[in-house]
């Protein structure tokens, strides 16, 4: 599970700012959403709000380009466009094997190259006192490496940093390498980003195509989500009536207009009074983002992954978005997360649904992006655990609204140890 995403320089982030997904267990209440295990306390759920533009997708940006550079991928980040500096700075913090660990590397966009990595491991004795270990530390730019064994410690000065290290050497000759990699590797691989505003059915049409439990699942979710909605299958094209010889029969959505699969996808239908029709070519927006959705959300719970997800509300009920934050919070979600971003202020509720840690802002000004929680108000600032939070949000007390005018209060970040400054004062 993530615990703490840490960015500088990357995207529309120019200061560091920390994302964290620790519970405060001094409160008690809604307990089914907090993860436990080996006196780490993480939340099940965390949703991130702010207005259009302000940095919730980059927030979205840095988790994947993280996830890309720990799988050897392309990183696909870039840094700040009013920053001099060509160094994209960032760090994971995250439980894997009931174990918390911490991994932060620098990626210079210019050269290509990686001059910075830390890898230590956290642990906590019950007394919740934390104690980091480092495994690794390759500081080209300082001159400052550890490791040990020495042999690879003479290395990393010399060797390409056109990668992580434990991809650039035969990381099986060195133990804690290899299982450093390891680790990193099975984290990162079980992490599944979804932007609701392009979601192909793909995922979902490989499931459906194996009857198991996890399809039955997959289906159930679909029919419940839509009242009129019979069954949920995938057929035979010769089960098909309808032909696809314009373009008036093609899905609008273009996210779901992909020529290569467009057969697979008119073998998925749904099923009203007995009559089976292509989903792709005869259901609502919503139900397709629906269907499309599914089997994430149904093989994150049932495989223990993380679900990131972009404008989770987009096109679907508020009363649905409720009950898929629901499912990640439920007790019996034992080691699944899901973090996503979300403008329906509905699922603001922390009477009903959420711990104040559990929810999130993005603010944004003249002078730079602020990422803090709902936990970081006080009694004091009249936020407590009975307050009408959507009332609040309405009336700009937390800030991260569209309109700065509204934006009245003064808060002390521990992540960006900064105030945040009212626009135009």
């Amino acid at each position: 599970m993530l615990i703490e995403l840490r960015a500088k320089n990357c995207f529309s982030f120019s200061d560091e700012i920390r994302f964290s997904t620790k519970a405060d267990m001094r409160n008690k209440k809604f307990s089914s959403n907090v993860h436990t295990e080996n006196n780490f306390n993480i939340l099940k759920t965390v949703g991130i709000y702010g207005p259009n533009n302000a940095g919730k997708t980059c927030l979205v940006k840095c988790i994947r380009s993280a996830m890309n550079i720990l799988l050897n991928q392309k990183p696909r980040i870039m840094p700040n466009i009013f920053q001099e500096s060509t160094i994209c700075q960032l760090g994971i913090t995250f439980l894997e094997e009931g174990r918390e660990f911490s991994y932060d590397f620098w990626y210079d966009d210019k050269k290509e190259e990686y001059p910075y990595e830390k890898f230590a491991e956290i642990t906590k004795d019950q007394y919740g006192n934390e104690k980091e270990t480092v495994w690794l530390l390759k500081d080209i730019i300082n001159g400052n490496c550890q490791y040990g064994d020495e042999d690879l410690l003479k290395m990393m000065p010399l060797i390409s940093q056109s990668n992580l290290l434990f991809y650039l050497v035969d990381s099986s000759k060195f133990q804690q390498l290899a299982e450093m990699k390891r680790i990193v590797t099975k984290f990162a691989s079980r992490i599944d980003i979804v932007n609701m505003n392009n979601i192909p059915l793909k995922r979902t049409i490989n499931l459906m195509k194996n009857q198991n439990d996890i399809q039955r699942k997959v289906v159930e979710f679909i029919k419940n989500s839509d009242l009129y909605m019979d069954d949920f299958e995938y057929v035979d094209i010769d089960k098909i009536r309808v032909k696809m010889d314009s373009d008036e029969e093609k899905p609008e959505e273009k996210a779901l207009d992909i020529p290569e699969q467009i057969m697979d996808q008119i073998r998925l239908v749904s099923v009203y009074r007995g009559v089976a029709v292509p989903s792709v070519l005869f259901d609502s927006t919503g139900t397709k983002k629906i269907a499309a959705l599914a089997s994430y959300i149904i093989e994150g719970i049932e495989q223990g992954r993380i679900l990131v997800v972009d404008e989770l509300d987009s096109s679907i009920h508020f009363k649905l978005t409720r009950a898929i934050v629901a499912m990640f919070n439920n007790e019996l979600n034992t080691n699944a997360q899901m973090i996503f971003t979300v403008h329906d202020i509905n699922l603001m509720d922390c009477k009903k649904m959420f711990r104040k840690e559990q929810i999130w802002f993005v603010h944004k000004n003249d002078t730079g992006i602020y990422v803090y929680s709902l936990a970081e108000f006080t009694a004091q600032q009249g936020v407590r655990d009975t307050t009408d939070i959507m009332e609040k949000y309405r009336k700009g007390v937390l800030g991260a609204l569209p309109d700065p005018e509204l934006i009245r209060s003064l808060l002390s970040l521990k992540g960006n140890r900064k105030e945040v400054p009212v626009d135009g004062e």
